[in-house]
């Protein structure tokens, strides 16, 4: 009988694939990284070839590893997805869930429903707080599962979605045309805040901070009043905003990642399927993979 692939080692596999690097993947995975690189050794073994090359401190995948990324998806969240259908509907207590507030309008009520529905008798705690301050509460165990955005993959994380990074301004003022352009972002702390700076900087746009608040709802009034352009994700764009482009001369920007990240404190069995609602709910990368075949 053939032997069947090990649904662990794949989901460990993604998480290196995502974050190019072993050393991260088993922080994302709660592993040793000798555990890593065993269950990694145990699935070359059983595919007989090579899935991952060197280059230099990165892991990249070989062509056969970038062939098993999209299988490897598609099985994980098939498993996910059929441990929630059969779930433990006698689970009690309370999780606690961190989540951006730039996310949750958009978010929120889809995991909320289906994993009220899967588990009456829980709890659900939720802190929407920007994703730097989240991790701090994770880093104090304030919190058991944090949905934080990544840019620039500095933390390691279980990333579940992409999103393209936007410019933004009313659609009924020309904000955009101010010789001085008025912006309205995040805190210092925030990597879009420096990440538009950077951009606008390298183009030599003259700009101006006008407003800055850690607040979605803040920054998205101003731009929609028409007093400033800003940045956001793609799921943050609301009737009466429009995307600004190249050819308006606003530079590119890079996508955000959307990842889970966990407690290293504890583990319990809330927060396994408190991460299992979630990741289904929302993932959007198998989506992706099979839209480009």
């Amino acid at each position: 009988m053939t032997a069947l692939i090990d649904v662990d080692q794949l989901r460990t596999f993604i998480a290196i694939a995502e974050t190019g690097s072993f050393t991260k993947a088993a922080e994302v995975v709660n592993k040793t990284q000798s555990a890593v690189s065993m269950q990694m050794k145990r699935l070359e073994e059983r595919l007989d070839r090579p899935i991952f090359a060197r280059d230099g401190r990165a892991s990249k995948l070989t062509e056969d590893g970038g062939r098993l990324l999209d299988y490897a998806r598609r099985i994980v969240k098939l498993n996910i997805e059929t441990i929630a259908a059969f779930s433990d509907e006698h689970l009690s207590g309370r999780v606690r869930l961190g989540v951006p507030d730039d996310y949750a309008d958009r978010y929120l009520p889809e995991i909320m429903a289906r994993f009220s529905r899967a588990y009456p008798g829980v709890e659900l705690s939720v802190v929407c707080e920007p994703s730097t301050d989240l991790l701090e509460r994770i880093d104090a165990n304030d919190i058991d599962l944090a949905i934080v955005t990544n840019c620039e993959s500095k933390r390691a994380s279980e990333t579940f979605r992409r999103e393209r990074l936007l410019w933004v301004t009313s659609n009924r003022h020309p904000t955009h045309l101010e010789e001085r352009l008025p912006l309205a972002l995040g805190r210092p702390t925030c990597s879009w805040r420096r990440i538009a700076i950077e951009r606008l900087e390298s183009i030599g746009r003259q700009f101006r901070i006008l407003y800055t608040s850690s607040n979605a709802g803040a920054v998205s009034s101003a731009v929609l009043s028409g007093l400033a352009v800003s940045v956001l994700a793609e799921s943050g764009l609301r009737p009466g905003m429009r995307v600004l482009t190249a050819a308006e001369g606003f530079p590119e920007l890079p996508s955000c990642r959307i990842g889970l990240v966990r407690s290293p404190h504890e583990s319990s069995a809330l927060a396994d399927a408190l991460a299992e609602h979630i990741i289904s709910s929302l993932d959007n990368l198998t989506e992706a993979a099979q839209a480009a075949e």
